[in-house]
């Protein structure tokens, strides 16, 4: 037999030595960690390592490595000995109930590390910064350990982007929580409770998918409101009780799952919202010892509820207060229920000793309602309007915001109004002249002319003494007519260049609208057999186009040009850069036709679908119209479904749909799931060519996601991953799961997975370092960068008619920002 080369001893020695140091390694820190315990578990040894991996309650891997310790109920005393950072393949560390002491040591950096278990033992601190860079980290326990010196919420769990749950309820906690939660996707279970956390909740919970939060019974008590509560949608639990939170109960509504909500022994106030008693999953409610006011609540049989030591103003469930004092709750609604009202405002006679309110001599209607210098913020309700016998209302020397309602200037006893010394703005109401009203000083926002030197509102702005300021006002007229007349000449001398651009350009166009043009257009393909090459696209979003064959008797005079869409090109040009729709260009088929790759003459890449008209029978002309309504951001405007049925590709429809016909957001979610998981794999949504076990993308993924060791063999092998780009490759895989839960409930909003997505974007660079001369794109600039500089670019080029028509300065067939198009990265919603 061949001798082996010098090279290949060499590498053998290497290994062998690289795994013998690790083994050793692994050897040293159980060996430490053995005599750390007192007494060790009755099997382990203190005096040699050699069979550690057959100790009692430690799992190894095939090469002998410990990624397991489970000693939980073992009434071990003594310490944690800090060797056991240096067990890189510690997958999980169960410890709880024992007598252990010292200080919980650092896991820093084990990027292995899932599971921490240590509650219920005698722990007396925590090492700085000990759960920094657990990136595969899920589940942190630490509960029940009192004996914890004062600390902070580790804010180093940023870096553990899959936790499931937090429980460090009885740890000692003081101060305020960092807002971070926007960072846990998966957080479930977020357990605070019994510690000495203050300051408010943190608005990221807002964007959290927090299922059961507890963090009640603060030594001193968080405070500030509970408004963050309305939007964390998939809330099942929320125990806030014996705390200082203030102001009203949201709007809890989008909680569908919410069945146990407990804020007794708080200083909540205001009105019971309706929202709350018509919550169907709600079972398990305490209101008790707040400031509630209104009408006590009757909610429904079927609910537990506890509601003692409360200012409401019946006794009988159900039943309404008196027209005045809900008016004035309503005044206060206006303000954030402030406590002082809700403690002074008691009972259902408004005359019968509240304060700030003066009543007739006859004790029957208010008068005088006297809010102000009180610091109070909020806006002015309309309400007061309704308090019809009002004479006087102060509200001076507050801190309000907001518009004054028109309302009050209708009110016929009132004689004085006070708004001075506010942050108001909008325009100055006209009131009767018999009535005084002071706005100055303060309000450096109210009205547009109230250096004109009359004085709004007072009455006094004619007669001999307003001469001068009526020549002022002329003259501001005239200008500001002028002014007008030019943008209006302006605007037509533009449409009629505009037009004659587009005739001699395109031919004639008729105008009108996307839906009549989808019908006409649709009909006579139908009844024409699709020949001819006349025609119409009209590109939504970025440069997706749907092209639909219609007849043509050889006259290309007649076309029809659809406005309200973000980019018209008629037919020849798609038949110019499909190569006539060639079959070499094809991207893939859909459900009414084919999608061609296309590029335009400026650089521009697109994808064009042609509406296959063999494919238009009765049944699908329905189906065609109702894609185009969605394709075109005309869907019923806020609407979260559209109940017309459309085609689609099998492979990517959620589970509901097939039942439903319904398009909701939350088909959307999952069909960009599907997307992603075929980003990861390289493979398609539906291959009828493997075997049926593996022909379903999203079935054969959601399989592998539960063991994340075999992700990396599901991959693409052309992404190349390396070990830290596997870190955001886990974080995909995880999002594509959570947005092909078969449920819908059970999938996030596009929000959240823009929230999820948007840290990894930071780290995007393009593959290819050639320069993209066509698109103008820096190869250093991260993705957000480009985007900006792309969206400054569109908005850069000159518009006419408010942004119906961009017409950009490089000639390109389109504008480089859609009109309508959203900020992704910006909005509100992440759509």
């Amino acid at each position: 037999m061949e001798a082996p080369t010098p090279l290949l001893l060499l590498f053998l020695l290497i290994t062998t030595t690289f795994f013998t140091t690790s083994v050793a390694d692994d050897g040293t820190a159980m060996l430490a960690l053995a005599k750390s315990f007192n007494p060790p578990p009755s099997d382990w040894s203190t005096t040699t390592s050699t069979d550690f991996c057959k100790w009692s309650g430690v799992r190894c891997t095939n090469a002998g490595r410990v990624n397991i310790i489970s000693l939980a109920d073992k009434s071990l005393s003594g310490f944690i000995a800090p060797e056991i950072s240096t067990l890189s393949e510690l997958k999980s560390v169960s410890i709880q109930r024992n007598k252990l002491s010292g200080k919980i040591p650092s896991f820093a950096k084990l990027s292995s590390l899932q599971e921490i278990y240590m509650d219920d033992n005698f722990f007396v601190g925590v090492e700085t910064g000990a759960f920094a860079g657990l990136t595969s980290l899920q589940i942190l326990s630490l509960s029940d350990n009192n004996n914890i010196t004062a600390w902070s919420f580790p804010s180093e769990l940023v870096d553990s982007i899959s936790l499931t749950k937090i429980y460090l309820d009885n740890t000692n906690i003081v101060g305020v929580l960092p807002d971070i939660f926007d960072s846990f996707a998966s957080l479930q279970d977020l357990r605070l409770s019994y510690n000495n956390i203050t300051g408010a909740l943190p608005p990221s919970l807002a964007k959290s998918s927090i299922q059961n939060l507890w963090i009640n019974n603060q030594d001193l008590g968080m405070s500030g409101t509970i408004e963050v509560l309305s939007s964390m949608t998939s809330l099942s639990q929320a125990w806030l009780h014996k705390n200082q939170f203030f102001g009203p109960i949201p709007d809890l509504s989008k909680s569908e799952n919410l069945f146990d909500l407990q804020l007794r022994d708080n200083q909540l106030t205001g009105i019971v919202p309706p929202t709350l008693l018509s919550l169907a999953s709600l079972k398990n409610i305490s209101l008790d010892n707040n400031k509630f006011q209104g009408p006590l609540p009757l909610f429904s049989s079927e609910v537990k509820v506890t509601i003692d030591h409360n200012d409401f103003c019946t006794t009988k469930a159900g039943q309404s207060c008196s027209p005045q004092v809900m008016t004035l709750l309503a005044v206060a609604g206006g303000l954030g229920y402030p406590s002082m009202l809700a403690e002074s405002w008691q009972g259902d006679d408004a005359c019968s000793g509240w304060a700030y309110v003066t009543c007739d001599s006859a004790g029957k209607n208010i008068v005088t309602l006297n809010l102000g210098k009180h610091g109070f913020a909020g806006f002015i309700s309309p309400a007061i309007a309704n308090l019809t016998s009002l004479k006087s209302i102060y509200l001076n020397d507050n801190n309000l915001t907001g518009v004054i309602p028109k309302e009050l200037t209708f009110m016929t006893s009132l004689q004085l109004i006070d708004v001075s010394n506010n942050n108001l703005r909008g325009e100055i109401p006209k009131f009767p002249a018999a009535v005084k009203f002071n706005y100055k000083p303060g309000n450096s926002l109210l009205g547009t002319n109230a250096g004109d030197g009359s004085t709004p509102g007072t009455g006094g702005a004619s007669g001999g003494s307003g001469g001068s300021s009526g020549g002022g006002g002329s003259k501001v007229g005239v200008i500001v007519g002028v002014i007008v007349a030019v943008l209006v000449f302006l605007a037509i001398l533009g449409f009629v260049v505009y037009k004659f651009v587009m005739k001699r350009k395109y031919g004639r166009f008729n105008r009108t609208d996307p839906e009549k043009a989808g019908k006409i257009l649709v009909s006579d393909a139908v009844s024409n057999g699709g020949s001819g090459g006349g025609g119409y696209a009209n590109g939504h979003g970025a440069n997706n186009f749907n092209a639909l064959n219609s007849p043509s008797s050889g006259d290309n005079s007649d076309r029809f040009l659809l406005e309200g869409g973000s980019v018209t090109i008629p037919m020849e040009v798609l038949r110019q850069v499909t190569n006539n729709f060639s079959e070499d260009n094809i991207l893939g088929r859909g459900g009414f036709g084919v999608v061609y790759a296309g590029e335009l003459h400026d650089g521009t890449k697109t994808a064009v679908k042609r509406m296959e008209c063999a494919a238009m029978g009765n049944k699908g002309m329905s189906e065609f119209q109702a894609e185009i309504a969605v394709l075109t951001k005309n869907a019923p405007d806020g609407k979260y479904s559209v109940e017309t049925r459309l085609a689609g590709t099998f492979g990517y429809l959620a589970p509901e749909y097939a039942a439903t016909g319904r398009v909701t957001t939350k088909v959307d979610v999952y069909a960009f799931g599907v997307v992603l998981m075929e980003i990861l794999t390289g493979r398609k949504a539906l291959d009828d060519t493997l075997p049926d076990e593996r022909s379903h993308l999203v079935t054969w993924f959601r399989r592998i996601l539960i063991n994340k060791e075999n992700i990396p063999k599901a991959l693409d092998q052309t992404l190349e991953a390396d070990e830290e780009t596997m870190e955001s490759i886990y974080r995909v895989a995880e999002l594509a799961g959570h947005c092909t839960a078969r449920e819908p409930q059970q999938r996030p909003d596009m929000g959240h997975a823009v929230n999820v997505l948007g840290p990894l974007v930071e780290k995007w660079k393009p593959s290819c370092q050639e320069e993209e001369e066509s698109f103008g794109i820096d190869v250093n600039m991260s993705l957000p960068q480009a985007l900006q500089r792309w969206q400054n670019e569109g908005t850069s080029s000159s518009t006419m008619f408010h942004g119906d028509f961009s017409y950009s300065q490089t000639q390109s067939s389109i504008p480089p920002k859609a009109s309508g198009f959203p900020n992704t990265f910006d909005s509100a919603d992440g759509r």
